[in-house]
């Protein structure tokens, strides 16, 4: 057998390179020489194993029931008996008698191994989940290793973890050793370990981004008010602060959009409008469609509903490629949005909407003011993508002044006072 000194070195190794705390190991062991011990003396022998955290010699200690009968020598002891250990002892006493064996023998320590193995993989295991259960919902760095079938494999040091097919950003390649920022989706508990899954699309991914790049988000000066996200292409974020002097978007966006930039390049190019939050939900919706200009928007708060009118010339631009603009701008303010030119509004009561007839309240339903309403049909109709001259101009979308000019973002303000009736 392993003497005292070798066996207090190996355990110190162990948890060195575990990871795990020594007390934890010795447990294990004592667990384990409990469990070879009770080949020899029964499985009904109510055993422990003490070992010595200085020399690591162990004792194997039987606790036997002081009775006036033994009916079970490997459970009770005769009050005799007992009195010859310690005269006190009396009936129902518990009998502490030290049985350590000479030799456990080849199966025993086969045993005791086993055992060892198995308590120093789960306190791993514990350990591991202990520590990133406080990442949930957290971005972390993680570097790519495999591929399993269309899943994506990442080490988020020590622990692996799984990028789904769905939460991988569109057109982009994860080859071998690339670190990547994703978000902890989900971290639980199993038999082979904690499963963690992550995100590159989470719409929080790029809310955590801010928090790491911007000092005055993270200290709370400035606040993400939502955000809303197509990812690998284009996304959305409504900010705001309470301090007169501080500037939510200049902030975000940094000397020269170095922050933004940033952001952006993480997120391998993704394009980022940072807008100015209002708690009027017109001037919102008309900061929320831009680099469009705004010139009235309507709103119902009964059905969450908002109805705008932009130039003739604008009309393109904010709805956007494919809907995209308009898209994004409904899930940013959660308002269903209907946007028309002023030539198609104009004559018609596009703007005027119908009384709300009083309906006794369904408890069991939720409250419309509550839901989000966006509607990705409606920004599919053709007749809106026929300006094929619009959309072959990439000035628009490839000019990076577009997102480094602060004068977009004072264009801005000017959207945010468009009056709304």
């Amino acid at each position: 057998m392993v003497n005292g000194k070798e066996l207090i070195a190996a355990i110190a190794q162990v948890a060195h390179e575990k990871g795990i705390d020594k007390e934890i190991i010795f447990e294990a062991i004592e667990s384990s020489l409990v469990s070879a011990c009770r080949r020899q003396f029964g499985q009904q022998a109510n055993l422990r194993v003490v070992i010595d955290r200085e020399d690591g010699k162990y004792v194997v200690i039987a606790q036997k029931t002081v009775s006036p009968e033994v009916e079970d020598p490997i459970l009770h002891i005769s009050l005799e008996d007992a009195r010859k250990i310690n005269a006190q002892y009396e009936l129902e006493d518990l009998v502490d008698i030290t049985v350590t064996p000479k030799d456990f023998g080849r199966i025993a320590a086969q045993t005791a191994k086993q055992v060892v193995v198995q308590k120093i993989r789960e306190a791993e295991r514990e350990r591991l989940y202990n520590e990133f259960i406080t990442k949930e919902n957290d971005v972390v760095t993680a570097i790519v290793q495999r591929r399993d079938r269309r899943n994506v494999i990442v080490s988020l040091g020590g622990l692996e973890a799984t990028l789904a097919t769905g939460e991988q950003m569109p057109r982009e390649r994860y080859e071998f050793g690339d670190r990547i920022k994703v978000y902890v989706m989900e971290v639980k508990q199993s038999s082979k370990g904690p499963l963690v899954q992550v995100s590159r699309t989470h719409p929080d991914l790029l809310r955590r981004l801010f928090e790491q790049e911007v000092p005055e988000i993270f200290d709370g000066v400035v606040e993400v008010k939502s955000v809303a996200r197509e990812a690998g292409s284009r996304s959305k974020v409504a900010v705001h602060t309470v301090h007169p002097h501080v500037d939510p978007i200049g902030s975000c966006v940094g000397q020269g959009g170095q922050r933004v930039n940033i952001i952006s390049g993480e997120l391998r190019g993704e394009k980022l409008d940072i807008i100015m939050f209002n708690p009027d939900p017109a001037k919102f919706i008309a900061a929320a469609l831009s680099p469009s200009k705004v010139v009235t928007v309507a709103t119902s708060p009964y059905d969450q509903e908002a109805r705008v009118i932009v130039p003739d010339h604008q009309l393109s631009l904010a709805i956007g490629k494919e809907g995209q603009n308009a898209r994004l701008a409904a899930r940013l303010t959660g308002w269903r949005i209907d946007i028309k030119s002023e030539a198609q509004a104009r004559g018609t009561d596009f703007l005027v909407f119908p009384k709300p007839e009083f309906v006794e309240p369904d408890e069991t339903e939720t409250p419309a003011a509550e839901q989000q309403y966006y509607d990705d049909e409606y920004y599919d109709d053709d007749e809106y993508y026929d300006d094929e001259e619009y959309y072959e101009d990439e000035e628009y979308y490839d000019d990076d002044e577009y997102y480094d000019d602060e004068e977009y973002y004072e264009e801005g303000e000017a959207v945010e006072e468009t009056p709304a009736t």
